[in-house]
C-alpha cells in the first residue's frame, strides 16, 4: 500500500480505539461493564444488532460468495423480519421484565440451574469458535497486505480490538458499534460505485448487471424445493427463520446488545427496524460480487486470487504452473471477447446474440474447471492455506484497482466491521462465563469493584481462547459459510429450550436438561452423515428438544414449574 493508504489506514483505526476507551472510561461495576446501565437509545441498538451480525466476514466473504456461486445467499435472510417479530412479542418482554445479565438466567428461574448452565456452555462453545474465525477473516487482509505470518496477525488483530474491550465493556462496544458501522455503510457504498466507474469505457451500471445476469450470478430466488440446496427460498424462509428466531432470541452476543436499552420499546424498534434493513443492506453488498464478476468477464482476471498460494505453487511446481497459466491466458482473451460481444449484441435480440451467450457460459465454465484445477493443485501441496480464494476476489480488487487512500480505508472497514462483532462477542462470552457458570459454581456474591474485575478478566480470557481458535481457521473455505455452519450445528437445541421454556408450561428441568443433550448428539449426527444442507439443522434441532421433551412427559411426572 502506498503511504497515504497506510496514513488512512491507521488514523481511521486509532480514532476508534481511543474513542472506545474514552466513551467507555469510569467503569465501576458489572452493571455498567456488561448492560451499560441499560441507558442505550434505539438508534444504538439498532446499529449495534447490524453491527454484530455483519462480521468483517460480511464486507470479506459476501462479495467472493455471490463471485462464485451468484447472489442465492440472501435468501437465507429471508426468514429474519418473521423472527423478529416473534423475539418481539415474546422474548423481549420477558428479559427485560426480569433484567437479566444473560438470555440465559430465564432458563434457572423457568427451570433448573443445570439447564442454564447447559444451554450456556452451548452457546459458550459455538460463539468462542465463530468468534475465532471472525478475528481470522482481518487477519487475512494484514497478512495478504505486509506479507506477515497468519499466525503473527492473527495476535495483532485480536489484541488491538481487546483495549477497548477490555477497558470500557458492553458502553464502549455499542457506541464504537456506531461509528464503525456508520463508516462501514458510507465506504461500501463508495467501493460499490467506484466499481462501477473502474469498468471499461462505455460499460455502465446496467451493462454490468446485464452481463452478471447471463452468468447466472444473480439468481436471487430459487424456488426448487432440495434438502442439500443450501441457499432456496425454502430453506431460507423456514431454516433461515429458526436460525434468526435462535440466533437474535437466544444468542447472547445479540441478546446483550438489546437489553442495554432504555426499555421495551427503544429494544423492539431496533431489532424490528434491523428486520426490515438487513435484507436490502446483503443484497446491496452480494451485488458488489455479481458486479466483480462482470469486471473481470471484461478486464484479466488473476488465475488464483489468493496471489500468495499461487506463488508458492509456481515456487514449487513451475512446469504444472506454467500448463495452468498458458490455459488460463487463452480462455480470458476468449472470455474478455466474448462478454464484451454480448454487450455489443444486447439490443440486437439475433441468433447470433444467443450463440454469443452459449459460447460464453461454455468458456465460463471451462474458467470454472481451470479454476478447480488450480486449486485442487495447491491443496495437494504441503502449502497451509485456505481451501479456496473466495475470500480474497474482494480483497484483489480492493488491492489491485482502487485509488490511494480508499485502499486504506477499505482496509479499515474490514478491521471496523470485525471489531464491532467480536467486541460484542467477547461481551457477551465474559457475561455468560462469569453470570452462568463461575458465579454458579463458586456460589460468590462479589461487590461491585470484584465483579467488575472479574469481567474484565474473563473478556481478556475469551479474546486470548478466540485468537487461538483463528490460528485453525485456515482450512474453513467460505469464511461466511463457515460460520453459518457451524451456529446451526448449535443453535436448534438452544432455541428448542427456549421454546419450551415459553409455550410448554409442564415440562421440567430434567426432561428439557435430557432433551437437549439428546437433540445435540442428532443435530451432529444429521450434519456428519451430509442428510441435509445447514440451514434445516436449525429447524430439526429445535424441532428434536420439543418432540423428546414430550416423549419425557409419558415417563416423567411432571412437578410445578416456576413460570
Amino acid at each position: 500500500m502506498s503511504t497515504i493508504d497506510w496514513t488512512v489506514l491507521i488514523f481511521t483505526l486509532v480514532v476508534v480505539v481511543v474513542y472506545g476507551v474514552f466513551i467507555g472510561r469510569g467503569q465501576k461495576s458489572n452493571e455498567s461493564y456488561l448492560k451499560a446501565d441499560n441507558k442505550m437509545p434505539w438508534y444504538i441498538v439498532l446499529l449495534g444488532i447490524m453491527a454484530t451480525q455483519a462480521s468483517a466476514i460480511t464486507f470479506l466473504s459476501a462479495p467472493g460468495q455471490a463471485y462464485t456461486d451468484g447472489m442465492r445467499f440472501v435468501q437465507y435472510y429471508f426468514g429474519l423480519p418473521l423472527a423478529m417479530i416473534v423475539i418481539c412479542i415474546t422474548f423481549i418482554p420477558i428479559f427485560q421484565r426480569l433484567n437479566v445479565y444473560t438470555a440465559y438466567e430465564y432458563l434457572e428461574n423457568r427451570f433448573d440451574k443445570k439447564t442454564r448452565v447447559l444451554t450456556s456452555l452451548l452457546f459458550l462453545f459455538s460463539r468462542g469458535l465463530s468468534t475465532g474465525i471472525s478475528i481470522y477473516a482481518p487477519s487475512i487482509i494484514l497478512s495478504s497486505v505486509l506479507n506477515w505470518n497468519i499466525y503473527l496477525t492473527n495476535v495483532l488483530t485480536g489484541g488491538i480490538l481487546l483495549i477497548y474491550t477490555y477497558v470500557g465493556g458492553a458502553k464502549a462496544i455499542a457506541h464504537t458499534q456506531k461509528l464503525q458501522f456508520l463508516i462501514i455503510l458510507g465506504t461500501m457504498a463508495f467501493a460499490g460505485y467506484l466499481l462501477i466507474q473502474n469498468m471499461p469505457d462505455g460499460i455502465g451500471f446496467k451493462d454490468a448487471l446485464y452481463l452478471a445476469g447471463k452468468s447466472g450470478k444473480l439468481n436471487v430466488i430459487t424456488t426448487e424445493f432440495d434438502w442439500k440446496d443450501k441457499y432456496n427460498i425454502w430453506s431460507g424462509l423456514i431454516g433461515g427463520f429458526f436460525l434468526a428466531l435462535s440466533y437474535f432470541g437466544t444468542d447472547q452476543s445479540q441478546v446483550g446488545r438489546y437489553i442495554t436499552a432504555k426499555d421495551n420499546t427503544n429494544a423492539k424498534m431496533g431489532l424490528l427496524l434491523n428486520g426490515l434493513v438487513k435484507i436490502p443492506m446483503q443484497f446491496a453488498i452480494l451485488l458488489i460480487g455479481a458486479l466483480l464478476f462482470a469486471f473481470f468477464s471484461l478486464k484479466p482476471a488473476p488465475i488464483y486470487f489468493n496471489e500468495r498460494s499461487y506463488q508458492y505453487l509456481k515456487e514449487t511446481q513451475p512446469e504444472q504452473a506454467a500448463v495452468f497459466e498458458k490455459e488460463h491466458q487463452d480462455l480470458q482473451i476468449k472470455f474478455n471477447a466474448e462478454s464484451k460481444e454480448i454487450l455489443k449484441l444486447k439490443e440486437t435480440h439475433s441468433p447470433q446474440l444467443k450463440k454469443t451467450i452459449q459460447d460464453f457460459k461454455n468458456t465460463q465454465t471451462q474458467v470454472k474447471a481451470l479454476h478447480s484445477r488450480v486449486e485442487e493443485a495447491i491443496n495437494n501441496s504441503n502449502y497451509n492455506a485456505e481451501k479456496t480464494d473466495t475470500n480474497y476476489i474482494f480483497l484483489y480488487f480492493v488491492k489491485n484497482t482502487l485509488p490511494a487512500g480508499m485502499i486504506g480505508l477499505l482496509f479499515a472497514v474490514i478491521f471496523l466491521a470485525s471489531w464491532g462483532s467480536i467486541s460484542a462477542a467477547l461481551n457477551s462470552l465474559a457475561a455468560c462465563s462469569l453470570k452462568d457458570v463461575h458465579l454458579i459454581f463458586t456460589k460468590e456474591i462479589p461487590d461491585d469493584a470484584t465483579g467488575l474485575k472479574y469481567s474484565r478478566l474473563h473478556t481478556l480470557a475469551w479474546g486470548i481462547f478466540s485468537i487461538g481458535v483463528a490460528m485453525f481457521a485456515t482450512q474453513m473455505g467460505s469464511l461466511i459459510e463457515a460460520v453459518n455452519v457451524l451456529g446451526s450445528l448449535f443453535y436448534g437445541p438452544i432455541l428448542g429450550i427456549f421454546l419450551v421454556a415459553f409455550y410448554y408450561k409442564k415440562i421440567t428441568g430434567s426432561n428439557v436438561f435430557i432433551s437437549a443433550i439428546l437433540s445435540e448428539i442428532a443435530v451432529i449426527a444429521v450434519y456428519q452423515f451430509d442428510i441435509v444442507s445447514f440451514l434445516w439443522l436449525n429447524v430439526i434441532g429445535a424441532a428434536a428438544v420439543i418432540i423428546f421433551s414430550a416423549i419425557g412427559l409419558l415417563f416423567y411426572k411432571p412437578k410445578a414449574v416456576n413460570s
